[in-house]
């Protein structure tokens, strides 16, 4: 058996498990819903995964995706990358990782990094909470936003 099947349905089981623990079923809606986000690296805002389910569901509406992406993250199933008044991102990898994302386009990308793994935080932390999870989000222009900004720059410059 592929490893990218036995994924899929180790994220399939995930998911049945996480909704039967809180009583709720596993509709086709949330099941598509979450495939979309975790058969990408891409970490798609909720617009982009919406687009995606139409095409397998025609008639679900934006707020379905939405309550449902939220639900996810609730669960422990996905998580949302980047601060909560920008575009939320979503990410179903379930393993220990960070990002970068692209300050020009936007785009996330995963990352792994011992070194950022055994960060500790400071004590005076404590003061403010108990730390459940972290994870490194780091912000840049990634390689082809890079490469195109000469090509942007002079685009800009001839039609000034």
């Amino acid at each position: 058996m592929d490893t990218g099947y036995r994924e899929q349905i180790n994220q399939l089981d995930r998911l049945r498990k996480a909704l039967k623990s809180v009583g709720m079923k596993l509709t086709y809606q949330r099941m598509v819903v979450f495939e979309e986000v975790a058969k990408t690296n891409q970490h798609p805002d909720a617009e982009a995964v919406y687009e995606a389910v139409r095409r397998h569901i025609p008639s679900v509406s934006l707020d379905t995706v939405y309550r449902t992406l939220w639900l996810l993250r609730d669960l422990g199933l996905i998580r949302t990358l980047g601060p909560q008044r920008e575009k939320a991102r979503f990410d179903a990898n379930p393993h220990r990782h960070h990002h970068f994302v692209c300050n020009a386009c936007g785009t996330a990308f995963d990352f792994d990094s011992p070194q950022f793994d055994e960060l500790t935080v400071s004590y005076k932390l404590e003061l403010v909470g108990q730390v459940q999870t972290a994870h490194v989000e780091l912000r840049g222009i990634c390689r082809h936003c890079l490469e195109s900004m000469p090509l942007r720059q002079e685009k800009e410059a001839k039609e000034a």
